[in-house]
């Protein structure tokens, strides 16, 4: 399929009118492509070929429309840093309707009726960010939205400084926010806020559709896929940022990429979004806030599910739900197979270690992927060797009771722990490069994303320890 044959539907504009509005594009001037992603253009059946058809920048800029497509802006609210927004909503975002399952937005395009006095704009730095993260989880195995293309502009904005504005197309599997349904909750139009629930179970949850109790199912899928996701991404050293409840998917997505990060150095604590300076979304405490973000969906919830079955539900993922999972994610990465009563505290024990070594988080996991029993290797890449020698002792004695070789933990070990993830430092340099219209290092971090596990010798130099100037910088949500 190229893109002049697209067809879409709009099955969002099928609810009540307060769920959206219609919009229009404000197109960018002097558009010009930055980059075209065929993995994700296989989900909608795009031809690669796309990548040169004029027709792509004119899709993402807004002044092509495929047939189907009647853009629009969704309608949310939110808890903000704790704090309620009654009126948000796609402030800079078309959604132009689905394809293949597959709902594209452009983000970037322009005003809307939610945009509260911005410009609708996105820059090119927080665009590059978003487009090439979002392929990065995904190959990390992350739930997470996906990216077609990016393109730039002469058009510009004000952020910090005067920069030139650019437009990501996105694409999900829903943009259905927790948000979406507080702002029907708090305007008490329960009606509404069922619609809402069949609308998500249809397009999120299929297999409920015909369950008598299908409401209270959907809320308990919503609070295991969240667990899961925080657990991956405790797991993997990511931190998002800004995880208020209108950055919270319903179907279990990592979803709106600003101030994020890979660790670099493990802090537990580490704070990556500048402007949260009391660290409510620091890495320590994404599992607490999504915790409290499913409360608020719970709350939301109520005129239509019961509370005390949603409450049950809600003290599982603390005590079980994240805990599994999360014990789940890191027994993996440290190539434990069988289950033993022991590994929770290892686990732990390994968390304090970390904390206290100064190593690099991605770092330490893949040179312990290659562990046979010398501890050089590691010593080597901790500033305080003394903490990490302690608990290899307390990992020899685990692997006593474990049934793999060397050879095969390392294999399994391997495949779990990438070698090459997306950090600060190295988005910013392609963010550099772009700005003055060199596209070569996103084309090669786009790559780098799609293959983590791969040992790939002409990008060695992405494989090492962050320099020191950039460990564990912070950004703020300006974009």
């Amino acid at each position: 399929m190229n893109i002049d044959n697209m067809i879409l539907q709009t099955p969002y504009l099928t609810l009540d009118e307060e769920f959206y509005n219609l919009t229009k594009s404000d197109p960018l001037e002097e558009p010009y492509l930055i980059s075209f992603n065929p993995n994700a253009a296989k989900l909608i059946n795009l031809d690669e070929e796309s990548a040169t058809d004029p027709l792509l920048v004119s899709l993402l800029n807004g002044t092509f429309i495929p047939k189907g497509a009647s853009p629009f802006a969704m309608c949310y609210a939110g808890h903000q840093f704790g704090h309620y927004n009654p009126w948000l909503g796609d402030g800079r975002a078309n959604n132009l309707g689905t394809l293949n399952g597959w709902n594209l937005q452009t983000k970037g395009s322009g005003e809307t009726l939610y945009s509260r006095s911005a410009d609708g704009r996105a820059a090119i730095r927080s665009s590059i960010r978003e487009y090439l993260m979002s392929e990065s989880m995904f190959h990390l195995g992350i739930a997470t939205t996906r990216a077609l293309g990016i393109i730039g502009s002469k058009t510009k904005i004000i952020r910090n400084t005067v920069e030139n504005a650019a437009v990501v197309m996105r694409m999900s599997t829903s943009w259905v926010r927790f948000g979406t349904f507080e702002y029907f909750y708090y305007r008490r139009e329960y009606d509404k806020l069922h619609s809402l629930a069949e609308y998500v179970i249809e397009e999120s949850y299929p297999h409920l559709q015909s369950d008598e109790d299908r409401l209270l199912k959907m809320f308990c899928e919503v609070v295991d896929r969240t667990a899961t996701l925080i657990a991956q991404w405790q797991g993997i050293g990511f931190n998002h940022g800004v995880m208020n409840t209108d950055n919270m998917s319903i179907a279990g997505l990592t979803i709106d990429y600003g101030p994020f990060a890979m660790m670099d150095d493990f802090n537990f604590g580490y704070i990556c979004n500048c402007s949260d300076t009391v660290g409510r979304y620091s890495y320590a405490e994404q599992p607490n806030v999504a915790y409290w973000n499913l409360t608020m969906l719970a709350k939301a919830l109520s005129p239509i599910i019961s509370k005390d079955k949603m409450d049950k539900k809600l003290e599982e993922y603390g005590t079980s739900l994240y805990p599994n999972a999360y014990i789940d994610v890191m027994c993996k990465k440290i190539g434990l197979t069988q289950k033993l009563d022991s590994d929770a505290q290892l686990v732990e024990d390994l968390i304090v270690a970390l904390h206290d070594a100064f190593v690099d988080y991605t770092l330490f996991f893949r040179t312990l992927s290659h562990y046979d029993g010398n501890r050089e290797d590691l010593y080597d890449i901790a500033m305080n060797p003394i903490v990490i020698d302690k608990w290899l002792a307390l990992y020899d004695k685990r692997l006593v009771f474990e049934e793999f070789t060397h050879e095969q933990r390392s294999s399994q070990m391997l495949q779990e722990n990438p070698k090459y993830v997306l950090k600060n430092h190295m988005i910013q340099e392609a963010i550099v490069l772009a700005e003055d219209g060199d596209f070569s290092r996103v084309e090669q971090l786009l790559y780098l994303a799609a293959h983590p596990y791969d040992e790939l010798p002409e990008f060695e130099h992405f494989a090492g320890d962050t320099p020191e100037e950039y460990k564990n910088i912070g950004l703020s949500c300006s974009s």
